[in-house]
Order: C-alpha cells, then structure tokens, then sequence
C-alpha cells in the first residue's frame, strides 16, 4: 500500500468519523491536514477496539502488540500504520499520549462509576487531552521549552473540556452502556441519584447538576483560548474551530430543553457557519 493511499483511507474514516474534526482540521496545508488524520485514525482504531468488539480486551491487546510492532519499525500493510510510518518520519511525534489514550481505553473497561470532579477529569484527560498532545508536534513543531508548557496545558484544557462536553451530551447513551460519567459527589451536592437518571427526566436538579459541570467545562474552554496565540497562524484557526463546534454543543442541549436522555445534541451547519464567522 502506498502511503498516498494510506492517507486516503484515513480520510475517509475521520469524514465518517467526525464531520466536524474533519471540517475544523481541513484549515491545515496537506501534508499537517493528512499527519492529524492519521493520529485521528489511530484513536478512533483504538476506541472502536473497546467499544465494538466483542472481547474487548483481547481486541485492546491485540491493537497495542499492533503499535508495539509499530514502534519497534516492523512494516504492517495496514493504512493506519502505514499513514503513521510516515507521520513518525516527519515529525518529532512523542509516544506517551498514545499510550496513555489507551489506559483512558482501560478504564472504560473495568471503570463504569465515577466519585469525584478529579477523577473524572483524569478520565477526561486520558480520553481526550491525549488526542491534543498528539497532535502538538504537528501543529506547532520546534516548540521552546515555555511554548512547549503552555500549550501542553492548553491542550490538556481543551481535551478535558471536550470530553466534559460528551459526558454531557451523552448521558443517555452513557446510561445504555451502564456508564455514569457524572461525579457522584457532584449528584449527591444536587440531590441526583443514579436511579433518578435511570428515569431519564429532566428535573430541576438534573439541570443545576448538568449547568455546575458544563460551567466546568467552559471554563477551561475559555483558559485554554488563553494559548491559542502561541499556535501559528496556519493551525491557529483549526484549533479554535474545533474548539468553538464543540463547546456549541453545551448550548444545542439547552436548547433541546437540557433532554440528553432522548435527544442527541448537535451544531446545526446554520449555527457552526455563524460559530465560524466569530474566526
């Protein structure tokens, strides 16, 4: 397989994948846009592993001996390992975000209750922040050593508040799978039992919880703008897009009436050209 046609199939699983990741990062010149569409392959591979297996812990293992081969420079004629060969080759790419989005992988297998703010959030960060540390290399290479630490932190903000955002968005999904997200420390401060959840109305204290961690998330949406000047101008752009179409979400589900047992919120194209123009 060619590494052209490599990138081709990663594209087409981010298209399919996330539309909006896709759209934010098509900002990018080619060779950067094809570079985050491999990392994007890799994790969307890695999660599909847990989340669509049926021996999901043996599939985990097997995709880790996969990237343990990976590093030790065996060729694998898969599109992912092949776009990422080549990713690997261009740029400075540091490996323990990798591993650490699998521990996240890890914890969704043995993990389904959540007791405080922090350890949600140190779930947040394994399932998320590691995508932006990821693609750090990428999309601001030959970092200093001060650059390098704040946009570090600022990447670790935006990956918690993204994956903050989901956790709202997806209560009811979460439920299906026996997942609760929602620190139980923070329900029991809104007076929220599981078995209220379980009954997936939306009451008063069920939004006074859900605004408490939304108010969370876009508070580390707005640090993490904080660091968006110290991208260059060709990847500012995409990062603040992305930012922007996922924070959006926090306000579809308050217009969907705060129903995040029954309904999916989304940014409609209407509202993402009008979050765009703010670019």
């Amino acid at each position: 397989m060619t590494t052209q046609e490599a990138y081709r199939q990663c594209e087409e699983i981010m298209k399919k994948g996330s539309l909006t990741f896709y759209r934010a990062f098509s900002l990018l010149s080619k060779p950067d846009r094809q570079a985050v569409m491999a990392v994007y392959t890799f994790c969307r591979t890695l999660d599909d592993a847990v989340d669509e297996s049926d021996h999901p812990e043996e599939s985990l293992a097997s995709f880790l001996h996969a990237f343990d081969r990976f590093l030790a420079g065996y060729h694998q004629d898969d599109a992912l390992w092949v776009a990422l060969r080549d990713v690997w080759q261009r740029y400075e790419m540091d490996v323990d975000p990798f591993f650490e989005l699998a521990e996240g992988m890890k914890w969704d297998l043995h993990k389904s209750r959540y007791e405080t703010l922090e350890e949600t959030e140190q779930y947040s960060y394994y399932a998320a922040s590691t995508v932006g540390l990821m693609l750090l290399p990428i999309l601001v290479p030959n970092q200093d050593a001060a650059t390098k630490r704040q946009l570090r932190q600022g990447a670790i903000d935006l990956g918690i508040a993204m994956q903050l955002t989901n956790i709202l968005r997806d209560v009811g999904e979460d439920l299906n799978r026996d997942r609760i997200y929602l620190p139980r420390t923070m329900m029991r401060q809104f007076a929220v039992t599981e078995e209220m959840l379980q009954q997936r109305e939306v009451t008063p204290a069920f939004i006074e919880l859900w605004e408490a961690l939304a108010k969370r998330a876009e508070f580390l949406y707005e640090r993490a703008r904080g660091t968006h000047h110290l991208y260059p101008l060709a990847s500012r752009k995409p990062v603040q897009a992305a930012a922007l179409l996922y924070e959006g979400i926090l306000d579809a589900a308050r217009a969907n009436g705060y129903d995040v047992f029954t309904k999916r919120a989304y940014v409609s194209t209407l509202q993402k050209g009008k979050l765009l123009a703010k670019l």
